[in-house]
């Protein structure tokens, strides 16, 4: 009786390119338009989402792969947060 090896290689078919934007926001996000950012989580592509209320910046992390940055803002923008420029890098 002969027993045959297999041997299973698993690919990714899509792989993902994790990236992170950040943005500056002017007026503090309301309790509905944290409601909306929050439900952005549930979004297939976009990992992490997170705030730095002194520095009035959000830090998306999303795949590349899925998203463009200006569909990222866009989104955001949609959700009702007051988007402005992304901040400059030390």
């Amino acid at each position: 009786m002969a027993i045959a090896v297999v041997s299973l290689q698993v690919e990714t078919l899509h792989p993902m390119t994790q990236l992170e934007v950040a943005y500056h926001y002017g007026n503090p996000p309301t309790e509905a338009e944290m409601r909306a950012i929050s439900a952005l989580r549930e979004v297939y592509g976009i990992r992490r989402i997170t705030f730095d209320p002194k520095g009035r910046t959000i830090h998306v992390e999303f795949d590349a792969s899925r998203f463009k940055e200006p569909v990222i803002a866009a989104l955001l923008r949609e959700a009702g947060l007051d988007v402005q420029e992304k901040p400059a890098l030390a």
